[in-house]
């Protein structure tokens, strides 16, 4: 499947294939580390290298990813006196632990542009500039801590931390986000990067599915290059789907699709991915121009802008933009007139001829139709020969129930996360869990607390006042009578 898909990425444009690294994937036991199968890291890697195309390796490890735990393994919940994402010694020694694991990994098999590899971007933690202000005082200094300790593993290629306004020097700060065109790193001496460019969103169990439109989505691109942008990516470019017990919570579907160019299942999500490859294509043919010098700005009207790049040797390509989202206009750039439609960009790589506007779809159009197909079902059919199954035949199996020696029971209530290590799929049985409880209590005059504890469809992926693991939450309950007694 890697080639397949990474394949489709080249043909669709894209230089560079961002990948995080998920801690609780590859040390599910601490000090046990597994890079087996889907989990082998360094293949992937060279798998994108074979296709010719960068990696941006985002180790984090805190990565959030709508991931269970944020990717943060459960033995790390268990370490006595461990707080997360903070000036925290025995969380600081774990991080640097399968941090420097991951990189020397790397270095083993050359894999860093130094030598000769793919890698030529690393990422050290995730968004914690959207958090920070709820870690207290220390929170900086962990800051300065990680980037200290990522730049002293001297992978020789640049660091960055997504959503870092105070990134210490010289890890580049880079924005996350729908659009960041008015994004600025906070040196002039660091280039205008974008890690997450949202081509939808999540879904989550009871919400709608998340829809991105192609042309706000190039128009972000567009926009983003306009003005200055020098690297963006995708997030995502394939969603997938989450397996297993990976996709976290609270309530976050095992669909990753995200409205993605490639959709869950691999296959090409038109027109999303021929007018983002449409608009790569004519980006890339003035290359030269983008990277010689910032652009100048012309206002042409009222939500109405030209930004013009230039080389010494005189090569020129400009930008027209109408950030008017109602409204059509026409302009007049260079004594020639050009008709810009609301909320788009238009791309001149001559300065004189469009070549691309973001708001006019010209690539394929497809329709996705829901078929039903066979099903082959094991259980009921064992005579059946497995060579006779059609690759696209839907296959299910029944789950065997555990034996007697690795189950148990207990008289009283069992949390499970801190009972199996989050090691089990479930707990108990599959039957109606609803149920009501009614029981007399006192209450004191004035105001009384009744707090309910219940655990969550999906574990916490984003840590924000928090610096320990939630295991529990506390969910709406529907109440019954209450009396004084």
């Amino acid at each position: 499947m890697w080639p397949d898909l990474i394949q489709k990425s080249k043909d669709g444009g894209l230089d560079v294939i961002e990948t995080y690294v998920f801690w609780n994937l590859h040390e599910p036991v601490q000090g046990q580390y597994d890079f087996g199968g889907r989990k082998d890291l360094v293949k992937f890697i060279k798998t994108v290298a074979a296709a010719g195309l960068y990696v941006h390796l985002r180790i984090g490890p805190y990565v959030c990813a709508e991931w269970n735990y944020g990717g943060f393994p459960v033995w790390l919940h268990f370490i006595p006196h461990i707080k997360f994402r903070i000036d925290n010694d025995p969380f600081k020694k774990e991080m640097q632990t399968f941090t420097t694991k991951i990189v020397d990994m790397m270095k083993n098999e050359k894999l860093f542009a130094y030598q000769g590899g793919p890698i030529i971007l690393s990422q050290i933690e995730n968004e914690y500039g959207n958090v920070e202000k709820y870690y207290g005082p220390t929170a900086k200094s962990y800051i300065d801590w990680a980037a200290s300790m990522a730049t002293s593993l001297n992978v020789s290629v640049p660091w960055v931390m997504c959503q870092q306004d105070n990134a210490p020097d010289p890890i580049i700060n880079t924005c996350n986000g729908f659009y960041c065109d008015n994004f600025k790193p906070n040196s002039d001496k660091k280039p205008k990067m974008w890690t997450e460019n949202w081509s939808g969103w999540f879904l989550s169990f009871g919400g709608g599915v998340p829809y991105r439109p192609v042309e706000d989505l190039a128009f972000a691109v567009a926009r983003f290059f306009q003005r200055g942008g020098t690297f963006q990516n995708y997030y995502m470019y394939h969603g997938g789907t989450n397996f297993g017990r990976t996709s976290g919570g609270p309530f976050i579907a095992t669909s990753y699709d995200y409205d993605a160019p490639i959709d869950e299942y691999g296959l090409l999500r038109q027109p999303k991915w021929g007018h983002l490859r449409d608009l790569h294509k004519v980006i890339k043919q003035f290359e030269e121009a983008l990277v010689a010098t910032d652009p100048t700005y012309t206002s042409l009207g009222k939500n109405l802008e030209a930004h013009v790049y230039k080389t010494s040797t005189g090569r020129c390509a400009a930008f027209l933009a109408n950030i008017d989202d109602h409204s059509d206009a026409t302009v007049t750039f260079n004594g020639k007139p050009y008709h810009l439609p609301a909320w788009s960009v238009s791309i001149l790589p001559d300065c004189q001829n469009v070549a691309f506007n973001t708001a006019r779809i010209n690539s394929q159009t497809t329709v996705l139709e829901m078929k039903y197909t066979k099903t082959y079902d094991q259980a009921a059919d064992e005579s059946t020969d497995s060579s006779e199954i059609s690759e696209s035949e839907w296959k299910f199996f029944t789950e065997p129930i555990g034996s007697i020696n690795t189950t148990f029971k207990n008289v009283g209530l069992l949390e499970q996360i801190n009972t199996t290590a989050d090691s089990t799929s479930n707990q108990g049985s599959n039957a109606d869990a609803s149920f009501k409880l009614e029981n007399v209590i006192t209450l004191s005059s004035g105001q009384n607390r009744i707090d309910l504890l219940s655990a969550t469809v999906g574990l916490k992926t984003y840590f924000d006042a928090l610096t320990t693991m939630t295991l529990c939450n506390r969910t709406s309950p529907e109440w019954g009578r209450a009396r004084n007694g």
